[in-house]
């Protein structure tokens, strides 16, 4: 009976939370919030780096921040953690290994709509933002749902999604990645790194959003440039390579991909679908967690905060997924073995490489994943916040199931909290797309507000009331 169940759990899974369904509701809304805003995201990608890349190092002038608890980069920084995890190294080789190279275009498709919707979310978090019992900044979907929509009981079942989703996708599953991969590679007991990650996990979260985002500034950062370092050189290794990669990712989009030694073909049709879905798996655009981040920035406009939510995505998608993609095709390795699995794909891509190269996906995989453990307590902590009224008892126990549940992912095998992890974070995205369609004409008014004069830095405590639409408790 059981097995049963687990079947038609991972059949929903793969036909319909992440299948055709999915694709179609966050392309249909990404293209619709893209004719909202008139493309502004790419009209005016200038105006996006400008406030993003080219700020990241800029001393903030504290007279001129707003009430905040971190600064917009430590907000990136934080849904970053959650989003640049094991879906850009795994997830990519998966989708290479089941729809070929032609699934890299779609992925990057998905990331085009996944900027523009991110954007929104974000923006949205931001405007209907409001401050708990200890004076924090929280904002979220659940906010935006119950403050501009009014829908208390849709709000209340996405924070019931994310506080579930949260013990899968964020504690369990990411350590068993991280405890898998340093077992097979240095032969750490794993009961000995559960104890270890759990206790690291702790000693972050118990701090609450100013410890976790200090340090995801600077762990997201250094991992980052620790894997495209090293991706970097592969590349350079492989530079005859990488015109004959690319090339195969824009031929195979559009005719699909041959069977060649041991990859068995795949249409057209499930390249699509099956970039389509990682790209959304990994960048997270729609799911509406990392608007729960960066509602706790510091930031003049809501629509200016918006503008590093596309930047998240783009780095997570267009950069990272793209580099983690060529170093497969450029090894010949995603045809050459239908029985290699997805982590040791990667891994095999960078040791023939260079000796040694399996390394940096090992210690790639232990960061990436040990930022998403702490950046996902704190969207867990904050859907329970809400669902029990700030009851601190409620929040206690909260974190001492999760790091429990860190310690469990890394001993234990996880397939089946896969697939409810699967189930639960899909299920996030349907009230989160219900509130950006329906508060799309705010969307529409912070845009041209922050657009009509970029550079303008709003005054502290500018009132951006009159733009939004309340119809729940303010």
């Amino acid at each position: 009976m059981f097995e049963q169940f687990m079947t038609f759990l991972a059949s929903l899974n793969d036909n319909v939370i992440w299948g055709i369904p999915m694709v179609v509701l966050m392309i249909g809304t990404g293209l619709f919030l893209l004719i909202v805003t008139k493309g502004v995201i790419f009209r005016h990608f200038g105006i996006v780096m400008r406030y993003t890349t080219k700020t990241l190092f800029q001393k903030k002038d504290k007279s001129q921040m707003h009430e905040g608890d971190i600064s917009p980069f430590q907000a990136v920084c934080t849904a970053l953690a959650a989003t640049v995890g094991t879906g850009n190294i795994v997830g990519v080789a998966l989708a290479i290994a089941t729809g070929g190279p032609g699934a890299m275009f779609w992925l990057w498709l998905s990331a085009l709509v996944g900027m523009v919707i991110k954007y929104c979310e974000v923006t949205l978090s931001v405007a209907y933002r409001t401050t708990n019992e200890k004076g924090e900044l929280v904002g979220g979907p659940m906010y935006y749902i119950t403050r501009g929509l009014g829908l208390k009981w849709l709000a209340v079942l996405f924070a019931l999604f994310g506080f579930i989703a949260s013990f899968g996708i964020g504690a369990s599953v990411q350590a068993n990645s991280l405890a898998t991969g340093v077992n097979s590679s240095f032969g750490i007991p794993l009961w000995a790194i559960g104890i270890v990650v759990a206790l690291l996990a702790a000693l972050v979260v118990i701090g609450g959003i100013t410890r976790i985002a200090s340090v995801t500034e600077i762990l997201v950062p250094f991992m980052a440039i620790f894997y495209i370092v090293g991706a970097i050189v592969v590349l350079i290794l492989n530079a005859g390579e990488i015109p004959a990669a690319f090339a195969s990712i824009f031929h195979d989009a559009f005719t699909g991909t041959a069977a060649t030694g041991g990859f068995l073909g795949a249409t057209v049709m499930y390249a699509c679908r099956i970039g389509m879905a990682r790209g959304v798996f990994t960048h997270e655009a729609g799911m509406g967690s990392a608007p729960i981040a960066h509602a706790t920035a510091a930031n003049d406009h809501p629509a200016r905060q918006g503008l590093w939510g596309s930047f998240e995505v783009f780095f997570d998608s267009i950069v990272m997924c793209t580099i983690t993609g060529l170093v497969i095709l450029t090894s010949g390795l995603w045809h050459a073995d239908p029985m290699m699995n997805e982590g040791a794909m990667s891994s095999a891509a960078f040791e023939q490489a260079f000796t040694g190269g399996q390394y940096i996906v090992t210690v790639g995989l232990m960061l990436f994943a040990f930022a998403t453990i702490i950046a996902w307590y704190y969207y867990g902590e904050k859907c329970v916040e809400y669902l029990f009224k700030g009851k601190r008892i409620a929040i206690r126990l909260y974190q001492v199931a999760y790091v429990i549940m860190v310690f469990v992912g890394c001993v234990a095998s996880l397939d089946t909290v896969w697939e409810f992890a699967d189930l639960f974070n899909g299920l996030m995205a349907f009230p989160n797309l219900i509130a950006l369609i329906g508060l799309s004409p705010v969307i529409k008014k912070l845009t041209v507000d922050l657009f009509s004069d970029p550079d303008r830095i709003r005054p502290r405590g500018t009132d951006f009331s009159k733009l939004l639409t309340f119809r729940g408790k303010r």
